[in-house]
Formats: C-alpha cells, sequence, structure tokens
C-alpha cells in the first residue's frame, strides 16, 4: 500500500491497536483449538477402536473419559474464540471506517475542482462504498497471519509426536501453499479484482445518468437503447467478477489438492508410530493447512484492494493540496477585472448575453471550476494562488440549478448550517418566501421531501435552495438566477426579504440575473461578453435585448 491511504490506514491501525491485538489473539486461539480438536479427535477414535479390538480387558482399561472431556473443552474454547475474533475484528473494522469514510468525503468536497469535480456522482459513490470496503476486508483480515502462524505450530507440534519426518511434510507443504497461492492469486486475481472495482463505478454512472434522463427516454422511445448501454457495462462487471470467482475456485483446488496429497504423506510417514497417532498426524496436518486459508483469501482479493488504494489514494491527494488554511487577511475584499473592487456588503450584478460565461465565471470564483481567472482576487491575494477551502469559504451559493438531497426540509437546510437551530431554519425559509409552504407540510421541516426534491415544484426547489445559502455565515452571497420560474407576485415577495435581509446583515452580494426585480438589489454591474469585462455603476435596469 502506497501513498495516502497507506497513512490513514497506519493511523487507523493505532487507533484500533487494542481491538486488533484481541482479534488477533482470537484468531489464533481459534486455529490452535481446532488443530487440536482434529487431532485429538483422531486419536481418541483410532485409540477406541485399537482398545476394542484388543479385548474386553484392554477396552474396560481405556480411559475415554480424559480425550473427551478434552474434546468438548477445545469444542467450547474454539466457539467464544471465533466468536470473539469476529466481535473484536469487526469492530475495529467498523471503527476505522467511521473515521476514514468521512475523511475521504471531506477530501472530495474540499478538493481542487480539476479533481475532486471530476468525478461523476456514480464514481464517487464507488470510491466512497466499494473501494472503502476493500479497506474493511482488509482490516478484517489483518488477524490471518496469526491464524495461520498458530495452526501450523499446532499442527507441527502434534505430527512431530508421531515423527519428525511427518512434520517436515508438512511444513513443506504450507510453504508450498502459500507460495504457490500468493504466485496463482497475483496472475489470476488481481486484475480482475481492479477491474470489478472499476466496472462498479462505470455501472452506477450509467444507471444514474439514464435513471436522470427517464422522461425523455419514455418520450423519444429510447428506453431499450438505454437499457443496452446499462446491459454492457453490467455484462463486463460480471466478466470481471466470474473471473475472480476462477481465480477463486483454483486457489480452493490448489488447498484442496495439496491439503490431500500431504495428509497422505502425513499418514504414511506416521504410520510406524501406530494407528492413533498416524491418525491424530493426519488430521492435524489437515487443519493446519486448512489455516492458511484466510492468507489465501488475501491474496485473492489484493488485485481489489490495490485498485481501491490507487482510486482513493486520488482522493487523499486532492486532501493534501487543499488543507484548509487560517485567513491571514483583514477586510476580504474581492478585485474584479479592471481593479474594481467589491468590500463586504457591496452588491454586484453580472450581466451578459446567453454564452458569455456568467456561471462559468462565479463557479471558478467558488473554486468550482479551475481558477485561472486574470484580475481576481480576494483580500489582495490571485485567486489561483489561494487555498481552495479558504476560497469557498467567503461564499454562500444558490445555484442555478437548484440540487437537493432526497431527504426531510430540515437535512437540506442543515447542509448548509449543521448546528443551527429551528429558528434559524424558519427565519431562512422566511427570507426565501416559503415558511408558508413548509408550515403546511404534514410535518413542517421533518417533511420529506422525495428523490431531489420532487415532492415540491421548481419554484419551491429553488427557494429551499436560496433558504439553505442563506443559513451559511459568510461574507458574500451568491445567487445564480434566484427568482427563475416564479410568478410575479412570488419574484417581488422573495426579492424584497432578499433586500431586508442584506440590510440587515451586512451581507454582500453577487448575482446572476435576467430579470428587472432582483438586478434592482444591486449598484453595480460587470457586464461580461466584450473584450473586456466591464464595471459600471448603473442601478440595476431592465436587461437589453440580447442579454439574460
Amino acid at each position: 500500500m502506497t501513498g495516502s491511504l497507506r497513512s490513514l490506514v497506519r493511523q487507523q491501525r493505532r487507533a484500533q491497536g487494542t481491538a486488533l491485538a484481541q482479534a488477533a489473539l482470537a484468531a489464533a486461539a481459534v486455529a490452535l483449538a481446532s488443530v487440536l480438536l482434529l487431532g485429538l479427535s483422531g486419536w481418541f477414535i483410532a485409540a477406541a477402536a485399537a482398545a476394542g479390538a484388543a479385548g474386553k480387558a484392554a477396552a474396560l482399561a481405556f480411559n475415554y473419559l480424559l480425550p473427551s472431556a478434552g474434546v468438548r473443552l477445545l469444542a467450547i474454547l474454539r466457539t467464544v474464540a471465533r466468536y470473539g475474533e469476529r466481535l473484536a475484528g469487526h469492530a475495529a473494522a467498523l471503527n476505522a471506517l467511521a473515521e476514514i469514510r468521512p475523511a475521504l468525503f471531506r477530501a472530495l468536497a474540499a478538493g481542487r475542482p480539476e479533481t475532486a469535480l471530476a468525478l461523476s456522482s456514480g464514481e464517487a459513490s464507488a470510491r466512497l462504498v466499494q473501494d472503502v470496503d476493500a479497506v474493511e476486508t482488509m482490516f478484517v483480515r489483518l488477524s490471518a497471519p496469526w491464524a495461520a502462524g498458530a495452526a501450523m505450530l499446532a499442527g507441527l507440534a502434534l505430527t512431530a509426536l508421531a515423527s519428525p519426518i511427518a512434520a517436515a511434510v508438512l511444513l513443506t507443504a504450507f510453504v508450498a501453499l502459500i507460495g504457490l497461492g500468493r504466485g496463482l492469486a497475483r496472475r489470476l486475481a488481481e486484475e480482475p479484482g481492479r477491474a470489478a472495482q472499476a466496472g462498479v463505478g462505470r455501472l452506477k454512472d450509467a444507471v444514474a445518468a439514464y435513471l436522470a434522463a427517464g422522461p425523455e427516454l419514455v418520450c423519444y422511445d429510447l428506453e431499450a437503447a438505454a437499457l443496452a448501454a446499462v446491459l454492457d457495462r453490467d455484462e463486463a462487471l460480471g466478466e470481471a467478477q466470474l473471473a475472480a470467482l476462477d481465480a477463486e475456485a483454483v486457489l480452493g483446488a490448489l488447498q484442496a489438492a495439496i491439503t490431500g496429497l500431504t495428509v497422505a504423506a502425513v499418514i504414511l510417514a506416521a504410520a510406524g508410530a501406530g494407528a492413533p497417532l498416524a491418525a491424530l498426524a493426519g488430521l492435524a496436518a489437515s487443519v493446519a493447512l486448512e489455516g492458511a486459508a484466510g492468507l489465501l483469501k488475501a491474496f485473492e482479493r489484493s488485485g481489489a484492494a490495490e485498485g481501491a488504494e490507487r482510486r482513493l489514494d486520488e482522493i487523499l491527494d486532492v486532501a493534501r493540496s487543499s488543507s484548509p488554511m487560517a485567513d491571514p487577511f483583514g477586510e476580504r475584499r474581492i478585485r474584479l477585472p479592471g481593479g474594481e473592487e467589491l468590500r463586504p456588503g457591496e452588491r454586484l450584478a453580472i450581466r451578459g448575453a446567453s454564452g458569455a460565461g456568467k456561471t462559468r465565471l462565479i463557479e471558478r470564483l467558488l473554486g468550482l471550476r479551475t481558477a485561472d481567472l486574470d484580475g481576481f482576487a480576494i483580500a489582495g491575494a490571485p485567486l489561483a494562488r489561494l487555498d481552495v477551502a479558504f476560497v469557498r469559504s467567503q461564499f454562500a451559493y444558490a445555484p442555478q440549478d437548484a440540487r437537493l438531497l432526497t431527504g426531510t426540509v430540515r437535512e437540506n437546510l442543515a447542509l448548509a448550517s449543521p448546528r443551527a437551530g429551528d429558528a434559524e431554519f424558519w427565519l431562512a425559509l422566511a427570507d426565501a418566501g416559503l415558511e408558508d409552504r413548509v408550515a403546511a407540510l404534514p410535518q413542517g421541516l421533518d417533511s420529506w421531501i422525495g428523490e431531489g426534491g420532487a415532492r415540491l415544484s421548481g419554484g419551491e426547489r429553488r427557494r429551499l435552495s436560496l433558504a439553505r445559502a442563506l443559513l451559511r455565515p459568510a461574507p458574500f452571497l451568491v445567487l445564480d438566477e434566484p427568482t427563475e420560474g416564479l410568478d410575479p407576485a412570488t419574484e417581488a415577495l422573495v426579492v424584497g426579504r432578499l433586500a431586508a435581509r442584506l440590510e440587515r446583515t451586512g451581507q454582500g452580494l453577487i448575482l446572476i440575473s435576467h430579470r428587472p426585480a432582483p438586478l434592482r438589489l444591486c449598484a453595480r454591474t460587470l457586464r461580461l461578453g466584450g473584450a473586456q469585462p466591464q464595471v459600471d455603476a448603473a442601478q440595476g435596469a431592465p436587461a437589453a435585448s440580447g442579454e439574460e
């Protein structure tokens, strides 16, 4: 494992050290008890049979109580230890994931746009779910070497009781199984594992994209084509998963073949010690080699794990380049092209013809696109040189395309201010002209609004997005077409309440709109579309022909 993920996993291994140690000790106890249990059982059965064949006197003299008690004790110990291993191992893995997955999400959300925002929703989901699950598997299987080592030591001790040659045969078989298993896993399982990890992301991409375009696909009779595209990706994923299963079958066959040959060889080598000891040695060898199954499974999953590491490192590399920094500046002024400055509390409208780049400009200003804007700076520092986390902290943003969570009103509002209370939520809804609509819902703030806010109208979704932006404490409010789709009365209500809020809070405003009413909020206008952006002090007059 290399890169950022190695550091993150190392931190969690230290944090979960006690639970991981408990899991390792429990795994070793399981392996040890399993080898002793089967070895003792084999000896007991063979010795009892020999005593019975020797006559009544020998049968009566045979002490069956002590071995049977040992068998029961070992069975109980194995069960308890296995439960302890699962409990401690999964607790360590889940506790680690409770730290790793949020760290990855924070890195993805706060990363530079050329990397973080290049991921589609399906690909991002695959990395945060399937790839992190591969990390969980790695945590759970950290006890595998301990189990294999304990099983082998116990097996060698028991086979040596029958014959040193039998112990040497077992050791040779174990080394061969590990060596061949690792080699075959690299050759047969690594590439399918990596392909399956990537295939999940591609399939999720296709499903998400076609579901979002569902109404259009129905209208244009393209359902069959969309289904075929999804099935193509599903087939590719299935082929990778089948190849991985084939590799698993080959490794299983290898273990079964080596185990069978080893047991036969051990029994032959121990035959001179008598049937009871030969049975003990043969069964102990079988269970000792079975103890290597966890290591073989780890080898088999190595391809998927390495693929996950590389994909997750890409996210964490973003985090390293975008770590938050303290604000070293005083007044947070925004410098505009041409040398004009926008101070906190001031308001600017951005206007221009369709395609002039208004939305693209503010997305770059917010660090949602590559920051290559000549002439733009925050607090005197060029935008491209600033830490993206600091840049984004200066703005509260309501985009033109209002994106809502599939959840409740409260959950959507809490995105902007997780610690805000109900009073703050209702105030923001009132300033967005949406409080009456939410109050009329069956559960108020806790009402379910459907997939992406599907239970709300387009205008209501836009106002909920506006209310969410109003909750974020930032020097500047950035609004892209905040009243698009609203009727004149509702628009007048929203603009009036927004004006009152800006006066009350002193927050600055950067506005994109082609509608006269919201433009009147701004004292200055930045016009795009010419050779150079121009700033003028015109009050928000109605847009000229050809502008939006």
